[in-house]
């Protein structure tokens, strides 16, 4: 006979309550799947490739006839190292432009028989040698054939040789190109960064490879398969420092006013993660790390207020942690990561050089808050994750980005729990992995984690992958690999995994091998089917699981399933305090999913929340909070709005009181993580609501600020709130002063909050005035235009106001942001979200009709999405709008 345990009644009651929970939350993520795949009757199922299939693009016209008329290189010639020489001018030349000039030295290997050279090049202006954009010469004694003809093509972005006779398969080849460039502010490929420090222009010469750029640097096979080595080289002004993947060894000033720094060879590695960099930047560094050369760059004023010291400090421990989860030392000699002040992604991986926007990396211990903190830290273990995962082994093709992505989205959790263990960091990515992937795959417009090749070509579609599906639902997808796994098996599949492939390329299903392998070398490990068949079905097909349950069919029946969830929920409101934070977030996640897809009443979701009066914790809050958005957006242009004000006024109160006592009037600081966010919650719903006090004391803090702007009495935790919550109840004045501290702050994240709340303001021309803003560099740099939109477009005022403004410049905002960027997707779906009317309905229609002549770029797919979200809220605010009323009205007595 087994052991028996006993156990008290509230410890069962918890039990019930997480094995209801946990059948909810099956339930409810099966529902998007069960209607998708009635649609797709007929096709084939259980993770057949057949039924994978992203939308279907719109048919187009151009059909390749040529191998320069695809995208995708042919597989005749593979690099086998680089030699690069870049110049960048930080001044401006008679023109008025920034250019680079460089000459490039390719060493490829023929391995199938062609008369053909094909190689990315883009906006590149190529010097001509007799005739011809290229010199070809042969090594090891081969002879090289003539160039017949070479031409550039602009659609697929290629430099093409065609060449009088074949290249011999085996033979290796050189070829060499001059070419030049302009450092332009597109934050694209080798770009320009500006700044002004003690009233003085600087200017930065950057990079941003991923995923299609390094082409625009320098000819090159820019495919993440075409790994090779690069000996870079950079000449650049005295008085500047140059930087790139490799650790500098030399620098040479020679008779001009220029200093040339050569680089160690790199590890073999893929074109993508290549980076190069002049500034007058400086460093701080540490040698802990077994004599690893660890290097934190940025502005001289960033790094004298000692706003890099909290990076260096995690970086380190961080590292160490990941060489022992990979079982694997760290490849390079050197890890430098450097904050930009433009930079359109979050961070960039390249690989011993890692790029940040400023708010990324750099941690004010006095004017940043914990969330600047914990973003820091996360978005270092992110990139540092990528070291291993992502640059040693490379997917082979972006259609397996969710992989690459997904996995660093996921460890990035286990690394910044190394570093801060008091944060409770591996909870919170329930709240920002999980959830947000449900809510983007329950959509019909969704895809599957990964798809086929072929439907991931031209530059918009590979940035089209950079999404909520590949991040989020990746990092949840591997979370539970690894739980069901165990974390020490998963560990040595992957470790298994990246020694094997080091300095190659691999295909997802790959790891799934090393894994299985792992499992089979375990003793005492068991799992029903192999991780291909049970992966499968969580990469293959787009949506969630089917699963029925009943004790004697299989079969639950919904009506039972309503009366077992509502005891749940009575449950829960009593003994709230048996279960987990993490299941009593989840608890009220699940009603509300279970509510979208019918099986429960939206009446009974909101019953979950009636319990918050007596909620301290974050998690769950945050849960509600996020849930109950959707209704605020839904109906705060209704009269709906009231009533759910006044029960949120209800609920958030006692929040409110708690705060207020256990911080003795807003004098201290929470201890607890978590608290201090959820102290933010407390006051910024609180001022939202109506909560007598609050706005009172947010308008106090913000005008002794305006009275002594030198001194701010807001807290940094307190900043973000504050400033929106006092720019929306005041007026010009407030916005005014608002800007002025934004001009000035020499600290990105203060820079980053003041822009937010600016957008928070009810007065409709400083709102427009902001809009015309977002146009204009000088006030809004290029990497905040479209994140500022959407806050403004996150305003009940501003909403109206922003569509209007991006449909009237559209073919402008779409030339400037939209081509290959893969933030700019964010922008039509942060600006839709509140659409549930018909009438906004076809105006979308109408905005995609009006400029499919333009195009929507790595837009297109978050369109669709906006026209299939705008027409569900449509019919559910008709089908819910009455009941949702009458419950807030009484529930708020």
């Amino acid at each position: 006979m087994g052991k028996v345990y006993y156990i008290s009644k509230n410890v069962g009651l918890g039990l019930l309550v997480l094995g209801v929970s946990a059948l909810a939350t099956i339930i409810a993520l099966s529902i998007a799947y069960d209607k998708e795949k009635a649609k797709n009757q007929g096709r084939p199922g259980d993770g057949a490739a057949d039924s994978t299939s992203m939308p279907t693009p719109p048919a187009t016209l151009f059909t390749p006839k040529e191998p320069w008329d695809r995208y995708r290189l042919p597989d005749s010639l593979v690099p086998v190292s680089y030699n690069v020489t870049l110049w960048p001018r930080l001044e401006p030349n008679a023109d008025g432009l920034y250019i680079f000039t460089g000459h490039s030295a390719v060493v490829f290997k023929c391995v199938k028989e062609t008369d053909l050279i094909i190689i990315h090049s883009n906006k590149l202006n190529l010097t001509n040698f007799h005739g011809h954009l290229a010199k070809l010469s042969g090594l090891d004694e081969v002879t090289a054939p003539t160039i017949q003809k070479s031409w550039l093509v602009v659609k697929t972005e290629f430099l093409v040789l065609q060449l009088r006779s074949r290249l011999a398969v085996g033979a290796t080849y050189v070829l060499y190109i001059e070419f030049q460039g302009e450092l332009a502010d597109d934050l694209e490929g080798f770009y320009r960064s500006e700044y002004t420090e003690d009233g003085v222009k600087k200017v930065v010469a950057t990079s941003q490879m991923q995923a299609t750029y390094a082409r625009k640097t320098f000819p090159c096979f820019d495919e993440p398969a075409m790994k090779a080595v690069f000996s870079v080289t950079i000449i650049h002004k005295r008085g500047t420092v140059a930087l790139s993947n490799g650790r500098e060894i030399d620098g040479v000033i020679d008779g001009m006013p220029v200093k040339v720094t050569t680089f160690e060879p790199t590890e073999r590695m893929s074109t993508y993660l290549l980076a190069f960099i002049v500034s007058d930047f400086v460093s701080i560094q540490s040698n802990q790390n077994n004599n690893l050369l660890i290097r934190i760059w940025a502005r001289k004023k960033a790094i004298d207020d000692r706003q890099g010291d909290y990076a260096l400090n995690v970086t380190g421990p961080i590292l160490q942690f990941y060489e022992r989860y990979y079982n694997a030392t760290y490849p390079l000699s050197k890890s430098d990561q450097i904050a930009l002040p433009d930079f359109n992604a979050g961070a960039m991986e390249n690989w011993g050089l890692v790029t940040y926007r400023e708010t990324a990396l750099l941690y004010d211990p006095i004017v940043s808050s914990t969330g600047n903190k914990e973003r820091v830290t996360t978005v270092i273990a992110h990139e540092l994750a990528h070291m291993w995962f992502g640059n040693l082994v490379t997917l082979r093709w972006w259609n397996d980005l969710w992989l690459n992505e997904g996995f660093a989205s996921y460890v990035e959790y286990l690394g910044a729990d190394y570093a801060e263990p008091t944060w409770d960091m591996k909870d919170q990515i329930i709240l920002y992995d999980m959830y947000k992937a449900f809510a983007v795959d329950a959509l019909a417009s969704s895809h599957p984690l990964s798809c086929r090749e072929e439907e991931v070509n031209d530059p918009a579609q590979i940035s089209e992958m950079f999404n909520t599906i590949s991040y989020n639902k990746g990092a949840a997808v591997l979370r539970m690999l690894s739980e069901f796994l165990t974390e020490p098996v998963f560990a040595r599949g992957l470790s298994s995994y990246l020694n094997t492939f080091a300095f190659d390329n691999t295909e997802y299903t790959d790891l799934w091998d090393h894994l299985q392998k792992a499992v089979e070398n375990t003793p005492g490990i068991h799992i029903p089917h192999t991780v291909h068949d049970i992966m499968n079905r969580w990469t293959l097909q787009m949506g969630f699981p089917v699963v029925t349950i009943d004790t004697r069919t299989g079969i639950l029946p919904y009506p039972l399933f309503t009366e077992v969830f509502e005891h749940v929920i009575v449950c829960v409101c009593c003994f709230f305090q048996a279960l987990s934070v993490i299941n009593r977030a989840q608890i009220i996640d699940d009603a509300f999913n279970l509510a979208r897809a019918k099986i429960i009443s939206t009446t009974l979701a909101l019953t979950t929340t009636k319990y918050l009066s007596k909620e301290k914790d974050y998690i769950p809050w945050e849960s509600v909070l996020r849930n109950l958005n959707y209704y605020i957006l839904m109906f705060d242009r209704t009269e709906v709005y009231g009533a759910l004000q006044a029960y949120l006024k209800k609920q958030i109160q006692p929040l409110f009181e708690h705060f207020r006592t256990i911080t003795a009037n807003w004098t201290r600081v929470p201890s607890g993580h978590t608290d201090q966010y959820n102290q933010i919650n407390a006051i910024g719903i609180a001022c939202s609501m109506g909560v007598r006090g609050c706005r009172e004391l947010i308008r106090g803090w913000y005008r002794q600020w305006m009275e002594t702007p030198n001194h701010n009495p807001i807290h940094p935790n307190l900043k973000s709130t504050v400033y929106c919550s006092a720019i929306a109840f005041g007026g010009t004045e407030e916005w005014d002063f608002a800007w002025m501290k934004f001009k000035n702050t020499t600290v990105a994240s203060e820079a980053s909050r003041l822009r937010a709340a600016m957008a928070c303001t009810k007065t409709p021309w400083l709102l427009n005035r902001y809009l015309e803003y977002t146009l204009d560099p000088t006030k809004i740099r290029k990497q905040d235009a479209t994140s500022t939109i959407q806050y403004i477009a996150q305003n009940v005022v501003g909403l109206p106001l922003a569509w209007n403004f991006i449909r009237a410049r559209w073919s402008y905002i779409f030339q400037q942001y939209g081509k290959g960027s893969f933030s700019f997707s964010s922008l039509i779906s942060g600006i839709t979200k509140r659409f549930s009317t018909e009438f906004e309905l076809q105006e979308l229609k109408k905005f995609k009709e009006d400029n499919l002549h333009v195009g929507f770029g790595s837009a297109t797919l978050a369109l669709e999405q906006a026209i299939e979200k705008t027409t569900a809220n449509i019919k559910w605010v008709t089908e819910n709008k009455a009941q949702v009323l009458k419950w807030f009205t009484e529930a708020s007595k």
